[in-house]
């Protein structure tokens, strides 16, 4: 019994090694401290992971599933800034151990979720000793605000109907399917604006046959129109 537990402990360590790529320039005292910290859990889709910056969970490093990290206005509306997947690493939610950030994300699952949870004190005393995890943790930052101000120019700037192109052109391209299992109300909270307003969308979509709608679904029926409806610059470049 306890080789069947070292074998799988060992597995673990390697899984939650992936989610690192500096994991091999850490120390073995760096290493191990992390691995046998390390708490895997697991959320059912819509499941609530963290609920924002009083709720320090710890580093989440994703081992298989799909979360989303939202942010959530004093009216109840949402917007999704990025997603998390298999490999990825949630440092937000750890962000009470980055000095003078103040961050009040939120954080859901999408789809059946296992996670390593590295609490934050933890993650907080091997980044203050190791050189390439502060160097890392830093890179992942700076990749994660730049999403989100990405995300910020396409609220600003951008249109609904070419936002909203690009959110259904995605989605079918992360679900490998022209059929979208998703409601008007879930699409809305993913692009931060009203039910009503995806829903008046849609419909001139489809009166435009670039999708056909059902209950609960959204086929995308000509991809090509919707590219070059989030991108009104591709039919000038001759595709």
């Amino acid at each position: 019994m306890s080789g069947m537990g070292d074998k799988n402990t060992a597995l673990e360590r390697l899984e939650l090694a992936q989610c690192l790529p500096v994991w091999e320039r850490l120390s073995i005292q760096d290493r191990q401290q992390l691995a046998s910290a390390a708490v895997l859990r697991s959320a059912k889709p819509g499941e609530l992971v963290h609920s924002g910056e009083a709720d320090c969970l710890g580093l989440l490093a994703i081992r298989q599933g799909q979360l989303r990290a939202f942010i959530l206005s004093e009216q109840g509306r949402e917007v999704t800034l990025y997603r998390l997947f298999s490999g990825d690493i949630c440092l937000f939610s750890a962000a009470c151990v980055i000095k003078n950030l103040q961050f009040d994300l939120m954080i859901q699952a999408e789809k059946d979720t296992l996670f390593w949870v590295i609490p934050a004190p933890v993650y907080q005393q091997v980044t203050q000793r190791s050189a390439p995890l502060a160097n890392y943790t830093s890179e992942v930052m700076v990749t994660r605000f730049s999403e989100v101000m990405w995300l910020m120019e396409q609220i600003l700037w951008g249109s609904m109907d070419q936002r909203l192109a690009a959110f259904l052109l995605g989605e079918s391209a992360l679900e490998g399917s022209p059929i979208l299992h998703i409601t008007h109300e879930r699409i809305a909270n993913h692009l931060g604006t009203a039910r009503e307003v995806i829903t008046r969308m849609l419909r001139y979509f489809q009166s435009e046959g670039m999708v056909r709608l059902a209950r609960g679904t959204v086929e995308l029926r000509d991809r090509e129109k919707l590219a070059r409806l989030c991108d009104p610059d591709r039919s000038d470049r001759g595709g």
